[in-house]
């Protein structure tokens, strides 16, 4: 199969050999992207992080559409998108509707999900669609780019789609659920895509273990981290996110950090930070020196304050 060519900064930052990082913004029910823009600038200063994915209605929740955020972060705050695209809410018709206005505005990335069932969400009467699942949309987005046709052959007229897109996948599957989940992704990767990223990883080890194993593709990975700014965060995933399981002793020290800084805010604040700095920078340290990922992909949204002391000794390479 034919290598398709680097068509974002993203795609292009791996090409060229650098440890890249992306962040994420999640635009919830909002009509005003002032916070979504700032967060996005931030993310730009570190001049680290390479691009900055755009959440599309996660946990099944009814927010703002992932194509207008993702435009207007290119646009104002001049760092790279990843769009994130559900096939949850969309049969095939509007998924390739959707791409075609998303490449029209510019947008370089897209990131395939199959997005949380609407029973997980807050309008717990909408139905989903799914008419075709993540791996048939991988298929849809390679008849688009590579042969210019939609899902039945049908011709695209005016011009050339030039986009990239990835997949994700979950570091925290063990066994006998790793091997379904690493083929899984190899569907996908026949189909095409350029980058993965993977949900969030709590476990060193687990998480190596699974790059390993997904070192069978030859398509680059980001693994995921998610910086807990409060207790409550870290117990709600802990809890309520599928396949995630916080470490008991991570959610101890976030909890007591909070209980001595009751009423101090700057003092909760600088606790916070450091639990968090001192658990990720050395996890994400050694998920460089000692497997072959591609880069990280950083969930912590609306936390900006912890990138520069995150990421701040790894080289800049974003212009």
């Amino acid at each position: 199969m034919a290598k398709r060519p680097a068509y974002s900064n993203l795609c292009k930052a791996i090409e060229e050999g650098h440890f890249v990082f992306t962040g994420e913004l999640e635009p919830k029910k909002i009509l005003n992207l002032e916070e979504i823009i700032h967060s996005a600038k931030e993310m730009k200063k570190t001049k680290r992080i390479v691009a900055a994915n755009v959440t599309d209605g996660p946990q099944g929740d009814a927010y703002m559409c992932s194509m207008v955020p993702s435009y207007f972060v290119q646009k104002e705050a001049e760092i790279e998108a990843v769009w994130q695209v559900a096939v949850r809410d969309r049969n095939r018709v509007a998924l390739f509707g959707d791409v075609l206005g998303g490449a029209m505005l510019g947008l370089k990335n897209i990131l395939v999900l199959t997005g949380d069932h609407t029973a997980l969400g807050d309008n717990k009467r909408a139905r989903p669609s799914y008419d075709i699942d993540s791996t048939q949309f991988c298929e849809l987005l390679k008849k688009m780019i590579d042969e210019g046709t939609d899902y039945e052959g049908e011709q695209i007229s005016g011009g050339k789609i030039e986009m990239n897109y990835g997949c994700v996948a979950n570091p925290n599957a063990l066994e006998p659920y790793l091997e379904p989940e690493i083929l899984k992704v190899g569907r996908k990767v026949d189909l095409g895509v350029d980058f993965i990223q993977t949900q969030t990883a709590f476990d060193i080890d687990i998480a190596k273990n699974f790059l390993k194993e997904l070192e069978r593709y030859p398509v680059p990975v980001l693994l995921g981290v998610f910086p807990l700014k409060s207790h409550g965060i870290a117990w709600y995933f802990d809890n309520y996110i599928p396949g995630v399981s916080v470490p008991k002793d991570l959610l101890k020290a976030l909890k007591k950090a909070e209980k001595d800084n009751k009423g101090n805010k700057q003092g909760k604040y600088a606790a916070l930070d450091k639990i968090n700095i001192e658990f990720f920078k050395p996890f994400i340290d050694e998920i460089k020196k000692t497997t072959k990922a591609a880069g990280i992909h950083c969930m912590a949204v609306e936390y900006e304050r912890l990138f520069a002391p995150l990421l701040g000794d790894y080289p800049e390479y974003v212009k």
